[in-house]
């Protein structure tokens, strides 16, 4: 659509430029131009410029800032949101918790009630701008939109500026906050607390402050979504004859969970309804899973180190399988 506006600008200035052109459409209108030429805008007796003017804006009228139909801007401005990044632990987010932080905001200025003007008067419509908040100037056959140098394109002005707040209608101000941490929240939640950021120009409503979640890491466990992973190291004794192990739980307790007789390193045993809540979902918790790792003994005594010699001594193809399946495989190889 713009481009077809733009052409029939062109055209309509085609015509209107020549005297000759512009007298045989006032008479014969379109059929004067023969094979689809230039046609003419809604008019011969148009002024171009301001035909051309008026298709700029609606063309660009956007870019520019312009508001054609709806006068000029308003002089309440909605403040900026803010964004507040906030670590909390491990546990902090298994329980959830109350945090209180200190915001440095620009929040409504008590003098002059956000207004911006001495005692609270009202702002007055801007001389300069007649209130649209912005300027035009003609250049030829166009006409260039900037904004109102006097009002900043507020379209109203102050005349006593508060002197607390410099016309601002705000002052810069530490706030603090208290916000509660649902349990379940993981790094890269959001938070939104409505019209707890920066306050609005001259009355305007304020924005948003948005807390962003970072749990830190944890020393024993690591997070995976809703489930909990932990290293639980067993003794060889215990992976070769099998036995029960205490596990530690993010809730502060233990569980004890039994290990098979020949377990492996890697081997993971779930606990179900141990892992982390999930958020809104009315208590519901993800798993905990312990991966187990066999610790090989150090600083054997003489009499531990003669039992495993006497264990070795003894030791053949079926108590360890994958030793024997790896020279297998290098044997095959050579």
């Amino acid at each position: 659509n713009a481009e077809a506006q733009f052409k029939e600008v062109n055209e309509a200035y085609e015509v209107l430029k020549d005297a000759d052109k512009k007298a045989a459409y006032d008479r014969f209108g379109h059929a004067a131009f023969e094979g689809g030429g230039p046609r003419p805008g809604a008019g011969g007796n148009g002024d171009f410029a301001s035909a051309f003017s008026d298709v700029f804006e609606d063309l660009f009228g956007d870019f520019m800032g312009g508001n054609r139909q709806g006068g000029g801007r308003t002089r309440a401005q909605r403040g900026s949101d803010l964004r507040y990044n906030l670590r909390v632990s491990l546990e902090e987010s298994f329980k959830g918790v109350q945090k209180t932080i200190t915001v440095p905001s620009s929040v409504a200025c008590d003098v002059c009630s956000g207004t911006g003007a001495e005692g609270g008067a009202e702002p007055v419509t801007c001389p300069t701008c007649a209130g649209m908040g912005k300027v035009r100037a003609q250049q030829g056959f166009f006409t260039v939109e900037r904004t109102c140098p006097t009002c900043a394109g507020a379209g109203q002005i102050v005349k006593n500026p508060c002197r607390s707040c410099a016309g601002q209608g705000r002052v810069e101000k530490e706030r603090s906050l208290a916000v509660n941490i649902p349990a379940g929240v993981e790094t890269g939640t959001r938070i939104r607390l409505a019209s707890e950021g920066e306050a609005g120009m001259r009355g305007g409503p304020s924005g948003d402050l948005y807390i962003f979640i970072e749990v830190k890491e944890h020393a024993i466990f690591q997070r995976d979504s809703v489930h909990l992973f932990c290293r639980v190291p067993i003794s060889i004794a215990t992976a070769a004859l099998g036995g029960e192990v205490e596990v530690p739980t993010i809730d502060g307790g233990k569980s004890r969970v039994k290990v098979t007789e020949g377990s492996q390193t890697g081997r993971q045993l779930r606990l179900r309804g141990k892992g982390m809540p999930i958020l809104r979902s009315g208590g519901r918790r993800g798993d905990m899973l312990a991966e187990i790792l066999v610790e090989t003994p150090q600083k054997l005594s003489p009499r531990q180190k003669e039992l495993l010699e006497e264990f070795a001594a003894e030791e053949h193809k079926s108590t360890s399988p994958k030793v024997d399946q790896f020279f297998k495989k290098i044997k095959d190889l050579w």
